[in-house]
């Protein structure tokens, strides 16, 4: 038996799903509140219990979300049990990852998009499993390859020791643990000592840069001394081309079915570990046009005269691309902001950059949030904090009210953007168009 404290969240659901698909027989614990993740595990059937309810088999196997301090009930029930063999979700991770020819992508930005990228890429070449932090996780008993996003939370992806890594970027976040940006880069440098065989880092990155890796690398982006380099790109509404050199000698022209830059940035990335691998072109190709996105990552609904898109960002960098995605996307919508913070750390470290973000926007909204660590991070500030500082923003309500002032900027494209789940707010506004008609 194997037992998940907080099964809801992104990676435990998504390990809780592999562990399930290999037979293991799994259950667990959290809120009673329905979050995306768990229509996965209700659809294997997996037992569900309020925290608290349900006391843990004695012999299990513990696996404990790092949302959940040790001071938690079922932590400290679980810590004390002797007959129970308790991890944190990295260690247990860490662990079994030793099992499989193993890809970790870590980074700041685009962890979730890239992953979700090779796993499409490399599952269309040979057995691959995934474990994706949009709470999705796939594996068969024939796999050969697991990818693992591998966050640098707390240092938590120093547990891992993977055959390969991605690095997408290295800007400083997480600021309530981090001390400064030579300590966030130490940490990626400290990563770098677990991988085996390559590192695959993201050169037009000067935080990269400054880095002193100790393993061996190779380098992509668009910069002229990146060993691989996309050139002579084309970007439209649907799509995007580009030739793909090696030391200055073509190789490839691609044409991939996203739109984005940093979606270029991801597949670049995913190009290269095909590259390891002995995949040609032509493959990696195929298995990129395989993607069609992962949960809560530019994920777009169109209904009636609007469009809704939900994503993930929570960082001002993210709401900066998503929004120029969007932009791009749809050059000649009005584009609605609905934007929720996670922590009040990060709100105040990066509250000049969220502003420049966000009024890329033609209308902004702010949702309040609440974070549980908010009091440990020694920030006490709510969401007009911002609001003072971005002109012409309006907090809005998670209700009725709020829904109904939002409809009333229709047409548009409307983009949620939160770590939190504000989708609810769009189901509303369509309920709301359609009654108009």
């Amino acid at each position: 038996m194997i037992y998940f404290i907080g099964i809801k969240g992104t990676g435990m659901a998504a390990l809780a799903c592999i562990l399930h698909d290999l037979d293991y027989e799994v259950m667990g614990s959290d809120l009673e509140k329905h979050f995306f993740t768990e229509e996965p595990l209700l659809e294997r059937n997996i037992e569900i219990f309020p925290f608290d309810t349900k006391s843990i088999p004695d012999g299990s196997t513990v696996i404990i979300g790092n949302a959940f301090s040790e001071e938690f009930s079922e932590v400290k029930k679980a810590r004390l049990n002797p007959t129970l063999r308790c991890y944190r979700y990295h260690e247990f991770l860490g662990e079994f990852m030793k099992g499989y020819t193993s890809f970790c992508i870590a980074g700041s930005h685009g962890k979730t998009t890239t992953t979700g990228m090779l796993a499409a890429m490399l599952n269309n070449a040979e057995p691959t499993g995934w474990l994706i932090g949009d709470g999705t996780g796939r594996i068969q008993p024939d796999t050969q390859n697991l990818i693992v996003e591998a966050c640098e939370f707390r240092r938590h992806f120093l547990a891992y020791h993977p055959d390969y890594a991605v690095i997408t970027n290295i800007e400083i976040d997480h600021v309530d643990y981090f001390k400064d940006e030579t300590d966030y880069r130490r940490a990626y440098e400290e990563f770098s000592a677990n991988v085996k065989k390559k590192l695959i880092v993201f050169y037009d990155d000067p935080e990269v840069r400054k880095c002193h890796f100790a393993c061996p690398m190779i380098t992509y982006g668009l910069s002229e001394d990146s060993e691989y380099q996309a050139k002579e790109i084309e970007e439209d509404t649907q799509g995007m081309q580009f030739t793909l050199y090696h030391f200055e000698q073509p190789l490839y022209r691609f044409t991939l079915p996203f739109v984005g830059r940093h979606l270029l940035w991801n597949s670049l990335a995913v190009i290269v570990v095909g590259l390891l691998k002995g995949l040609n072109c032509e493959q990696i190709e195929r298995g990129l046009c395989d993607f069609h996105g992962v949960k809560r990552r530019f994920v777009v609904e169109e209904a009636g005269e609007n469009i809704y898109i939900d994503d993930y960002a929570h960082h001002p960098t993210e709401v900066s691309i998503t929004i120029d995605a969007a932009r791009r996307r749809y050059p000649d919508r009005k584009l609605v902001a609905v934007f929720k913070p996670h922590r009040a750390s990060r709100v105040y470290y990066f509250r000049e950059q969220f502003k420049e973000a966000l009024q890329k926007a033609d209308q902004i909204f702010l949702l309040d949030f609440t974070s549980i660590d908010d009091h440990a991070d020694g920030v006490d500030i709510d969401i007009h904090y911002l609001q003072e500082i971005i002109p012409g923003s309006i907090i809005l309500s998670e209700d009725e009210t709020g829904a109904h002032l939002l409809a009333k900027q229709a047409p548009a494209v409307f983009l949620f953007m939160s770590s939190k789940d504000i989708y609810h707010l769009a189901e509303r506004v369509k309920q709301i168009e359609a009654e108009k008609k």
